[in-house]
């Protein structure tokens, strides 16, 4: 299909546009606002017009579209976006999953040789070539799952060369593959073991060494800060923060996973997300829901970890805008895939529908900072998941079960 030329995609038995439907807070499933047999009228990657698919065709026809008839029952809605994962990692942390699961806590693992190093040492021991193919399979099978766009982050080289080295093969990916991948430095994920000095000397080495390389690059226009007790505390943070952001960098922080604090700095200095947030009380809750700082959950942590979910109810309660991410990652997430843990958070949680489906489309756009994705709206990229069945219900009822019939990237099948 080429992308210069006008398409009519339709009809869905349902369509869920999320046309104004509010960015922040609760929603009931009412709020939806759903199209009966619809369709689509797209040019040039974008979305020109939704309306009945039968009234498009007769209102199109000087246009002279091409109509991509559906048969069967289908419902669809906005691709969906994935705004935090790890996919770029060799090795596997089972050994850290087993014991965990004999009572070992995380950061007894962590300090113990396993967790982010075990596999930074994995990371780097794998070829460029080995990270590419394990990157690409991974990313693909996001897309199989309906996700038109997937953040994902570096965090696993910890050094200049190998940090550098995981950008570029993300990069490589996001050029060879349809969905859209977007690139984030987490190179201050932990200090690494092997770097001579503490964590403000090492924060201090990434400013001046590795991230004005990235800017020449052009590889990545964002960061990410793991702000947690073995990790980098609130005051490293707030300084490495600042000095990015005056570099350009949009920033996310990983924050209050274990202990609390990353979400207040990310509120402070403006961060796009703070993505975790399983610890969080009242009154992180409270500042969340009167920020502009998207609150990111991630089941996927708390389902490889055997923790409570974030507290997505009471923050969509307090006003936050809640995105949901799979972290799908080598230690606490490697499940992956999305719908199911959502679906799975959505029942424990007391999550409506709406919110789920907001969390993962609209909501998680902003988590990235993308304005032109998320809803099917007019200009619009026309990024579009049709899921085999009639009533949208189905979908998370069925907690993942139920695949994409159809994913469309910028109008194009995939």
């Amino acid at each position: 299909m080429s992308e210069s030329k006008t398409y009519i995609i339709g009809p869905f038995s349902q369509l869920l546009t999320f046309d104004n439907t509010s960015l922040r807070g609760a929603l009931i499933n009412s709020d939806l606002p759903i199209l009966e047999n619809a369709g689509i009228l797209i040019s040039d990657g974008k979305i020109i017009k939704i309306d009945g698919f039968e009234k498009l065709i007769k209102s199109s026809k000087s246009e002279n579209p091409i109509v991509e008839e559906i048969e069967g029952d289908v419902v669809g809605m906005p691709g969906i976006i994935d705004a935090h994962t790890h996919i770029c990692y060799g090795g596997s942390r089972h050994i850290d999953y087993a014991a965990r699961n004999t009572g070992v806590s995380y950061l007894e693992i962590a300090r113990n040789g396993g967790g982010i190093w075990d596999t930074v040492t994995k990371t780097r021991n794998a070829s460029a070539e080995e990270l590419y193919e394990l990157t690409k399979i991974r990313a693909e099978k996001c897309g199989a799952n309906g996700v038109t766009t997937l953040e994902v982050k570096s965090g696993y080289g910890l050094s200049l060369e190998h940090e550098l080295r995981q950008l570029k093969i993300i990069n490589k990916v996001n050029e060879e593959i349809s969905i859209d991948l977007i690139p984030t430095c987490l190179a201050a994920h932990i200090k690494p073991k092997d770097f001579e000095g503490g964590n403000k000397e090492y924060l201090t080495y990434l400013t001046q060494e590795l991230l004005p390389e990235v800017i020449k690059k052009r590889w990545s226009k964002r960061i990410d800060i793991f702000v947690e007790e073995d990790a980098f505390l609130v005051e490293e943070a707030r300084k490495y923060l600042t000095e990015a952001k005056k570099m350009g960098f949009q920033f996310t922080v990983h924050g209050d996973q274990f202990s609390t604090g990353g979400s207040k700095l990310g509120v402070e200095l403006g961060a796009l997300s703070v993505d975790h947030l399983e610890v969080s009380g009242d009154q992180e809750i409270n500042m969340m829901g009167k920020s502009n700082t998207v609150a990111t959950v991630l089941p996927g942590a708390s389902l490889g970890l055997g923790c409570n979910f974030a507290p997505a109810r009471k923050l969509l309660n307090a006003g936050a805008i809640v995105a949901i991410a799979s972290d799908w990652n080598p230690g606490s997430g490697p499940m992956g895939d999305l719908i199911t843990q959502a679906a799975i958070m959505g029942a424990s949680e007391k999550l409506s529908d709406a919110e789920i489906f907001a969390g993962i489309t609209f909501r998680a756009a902003a988590a990235l900072g993308l304005a032109d994705r998320g809803r099917l709206q007019q200009n619009m990229i026309s990024d579009i998941v049709a899921f085999p069945v009639q009533d949208y219900r189905e979908i998370l009822y069925h907690q993942g079960q139920i695949k994409p019939k159809f994913v469309w990237k910028k109008g194009k099948i995939i």
